[in-house]
């Protein structure tokens, strides 16, 4: 497992330990094909890699317009987040990235865990550009993540779509 970053880390640390996880992640799932346990195995990196990740998991496109809590790691999550609802929900439906620095300031977030202050969601798109799920990350920590995050995070989750995902 790879040595945590400590925080706070400037973009150039956040892109290093990013690479690092992902030549990681690749060499886990050389050769897996269920989905399921990629997440789970992404999530476990993820989560452990940076300080600042107090929840890291994944909900998944379980029926139209709605999401359902898959792999993760930390305290328990919303079991469900409809596309209209909250951060999740809007990444969901708007099939983008969605970071927020103060989780306070969004009218709609869901408050699955009281300490949350940051978080950023990732869409995972498959090759049709359907939403198969959102990689969802959160921090206790206010104006944790920044732009390194979101490019190295969406270069993973665009990989995850395609290959996980539906063909068309």
């Amino acid at each position: 497992m790879i040595e945590p970053l400590p925080a706070p880390a400037d973009d150039d640390d956040r892109t290093r330990q990013h690479a690092l996880v992902r030549r990681s992640i690749e060499a886990l799932l050389e050769g897996e094909d269920d989905w399921v346990a990629a997440m789970a195995t992404v999530v476990c990196e993820l989560h452990h890699a940076f300080a600042w990740h107090d929840w890291t998991g994944f909900y998944r496109t379980v029926a139209p317009g709605l999401l359902a809590i898959g792999p993760y790691q930390g305290g328990h999550g919303c079991l469900r987040i409809p596309f209209d609802r909250g951060v999740c929900g809007a990444a969901a439906r708007t099939k983008t990235t969605q970071l927020v620095d103060d989780v306070h300031a969004v009218a709609d977030h869901i408050a699955c865990s009281s300490t949350t202050r940051a978080e950023i969601v990732v869409p995972v798109l498959d090759a049709r550009g359907q939403v198969i799920a959102v990689l969802d990350i959160d921090s206790d920590t206010p104006a944790a993540f920044r732009d390194a995050d979101r490019v190295a995070l969406e270069s993973l989750c665009r990989e995850l779509g395609l290959r996980y995902g539906e063909r068309p």
